[in-house]
């Protein structure tokens, strides 16, 4: 399977902080249990790709999202 192929498996994604200062990722799925740490500077970078492949999908636009010309709100 690669990134832009369909699919119809449903997850859950939570995103949170360890108690042994780790950043983890957890997805559920029907039989999966993933929980993947990152250390907070890895979490930024990965934070990072989201944002820069959300711009990206931005711009090329797709069902019910606008396409060029939308204004990203300041942070």
């Amino acid at each position: 399977m690669s990134i832009n192929s369909q699919s119809d498996i449903a997850a859950n994604l939570q995103i949170g902080p360890t108690d042994h200062g780790m950043v983890r990722i957890y997805v559920e799925a029907e039989n999966i249990d993933l929980p993947l740490d990152f250390d907070p500077e890895e979490a930024e970078e990965i934070a990072e790709e989201l944002l820069a492949a959300a711009e990206a999908a931005r711009s090329i636009g797709g069902p019910g999202k606008p396409g060029k010309g939308v204004k990203k709100p300041r942070r």
